[in-house]
């Protein structure tokens, strides 16, 4: 995202009332090489109660995880959704020797943590979670959440909703019932893409989804725009059959 968006937008979201601000959407957040200037810019300038990262872990190194601590941010969590190299490989499509790197840059993560805490009183909050594909994979990676228990303040599990390829929706190995509407997103989260499009689902940042462009509208303008309300009041009748989300990508 470019810097001039970012920080216009960030303050419109905080003048609305936004008190959490998490610096990513769908991609990996550490690419992002102002990434410490954006969580100081949210932080400091903005003035944001809580700003969060997630990361798949592989570009997370200590220096970098340093260095947004040190800016201010309240919380960093490694989403871990694989229990050895092979299935890191089937995951996320890269080469399985990474998964080595993601679990020293966790416990690098704590190191950092601790080191700013120590130095500056201040204290971000690490996590992790994984995705329950079936009903062995709370076994499957039991050794390796013992790796990291150490290294997090704590590891939690999430339902499968939209992963490409995979069974699901699971929540520790059982089924998820289906999420009745309308979904809460749409009235308690503003997601924005990368080259600023406004965005109606956490789950899908294609075009089909984007209500407003913020390059040329304000945040409140976009948020209360007439294709959002439409969808929203789709959602509130309980009948989506003619929107975007009729096929719901995590249902």
């Amino acid at each position: 995202m470019d810097w001039t968006l970012f920080t216009r937008v960030a303050g419109e979201l905080r003048e609305a009332g936004v008190e959490q601000l998490g610096l990513f959407y769908i991609g990996e957040s550490f690419l992002c090489d102002w990434l410490p200037e954006a969580v100081r810019y949210a932080k400091r300038a903005c003035g944001y109660p809580y700003v969060f990262l997630t990361t798949n872990g592989v570009a997370a190194s200590r220096e970098r995880v340093e260095a947004c601590i040190s800016a201010g941010l309240d919380s960093l969590k490694f989403a871990l959704n694989w229990a050895d190299g092979r299935q890191f490989e089937r995951v996320t499509g890269v080469c399985g020797v990474e998964h080595e790197t993601v679990l020293e840059n966790i416990k690098a993560a704590r190191s950092a943590r601790d080191h700013v805490q120590h130095q500056t009183g201040h204290r971000c909050s690490l996590y992790s979670s994984s995705l329950s594909y079936d009903d062995a994979q709370p076994e499957r990676m039991r050794e390796l959440l013992l790796q990291i228990k150490a290294y997090v303040d704590q590891h939690y599990w999430l339902p499968l909703v939209g992963h490409w390829g995979l069974p699901g929706p699971r929540l520790a190995g059982r089924p998820v019932p289906v999420k009745p509407l309308p979904c809460w997103g749409l009235f308690t989260e503003a997601h924005v893409t990368w080259d600023g499009k406004l965005s109606a689902c956490s789950l899908d940042a294609s075009q089909r989804f984007h209500v407003a462009d913020l390059n040329t509208t304000s945040f409140l303008e976009a948020w209360e725009s007439p294709a959002f309300q439409q969808l929203r009041s789709a959602h509130l009748a309980g009948n989506v059959k003619e929107t975007v989300c009729h096929h719901c990508l995590a249902y």
